[in-house]
């Protein structure tokens, strides 16, 4: 179950890759497609929130926060080939510490009185590292322009998706990085 179904229309759209690091993060303003995007620890996160939430409420917009949910999938396999043993506990641990920074996420927005939605990761059919979207790739369909990390343009490409804003990439031309 995907708690919190959202089919209504925000006016603004926050995507959240959770990190135990730094989450993800991205504001999706749907009537002008204006995205911000950057990372933040959990606790400017919630400092995030909570700004967003008082600013909409008195400017009269309404939001949505989607949280990447990959503990929603069935199977959760980051395991490769030639993996050691240490390895492969290492990687189970810290995809666990990123899925419970998600679930935190999502508890912070009820305790607050935030709207959300959690999602299962996207597909991965871009042309970076692990089927990742790539700074290039984003840029083409959303005009976004600067560095990024990979946190930051997954939580876009999820805001952006939830948003329902069109993802307009030619097949018959490949993009390169520069």
């Amino acid at each position: 179950m995907e708690k919190g179904k959202n089919n209504i229309m925000a006016d603004n759209y926050i995507g959240i890759d959770p990190d135990v690091e730094k989450n993800g993060v991205a504001l999706v303003e749907r009537k002008t497609k204006k995205l911000e995007v950057t990372t933040l620890t959990f606790s400017e996160l919630i400092d995030y929130i909570s700004f967003i939430k008082r600013v909409s409420e008195s400017d009269g917009f309404t939001y949505m926060v989607v949280i990447e949910a990959g503990w929603l999938n069935k199977s959760n396999w980051h395991l490769h080939r030639g993996f050691s043993i240490a390895k492969a506990a290492e990687v189970g641990r810290a995809t666990g510490r990123n899925h419970q920074t998600g679930i935190l996420i999502a508890e912070m927005c009820e305790y607050i009185g935030v709207p959300y939605v959690l999602r299962k990761p996207l597909r991965k059919v871009w042309q970076g590292k692990d089927g990742k979207i790539t700074a290039k790739e984003l840029s083409v369909f959303t005009g976004l322009r600067g560095r990024t990390n990979q946190e930051g343009r997954d939580a876009a490409l999820l805001a952006w998706c939830e948003a329902g804003l069109p993802i307009k990439i030619s097949p018959s031309k490949k993009i390169t990085e520069k």
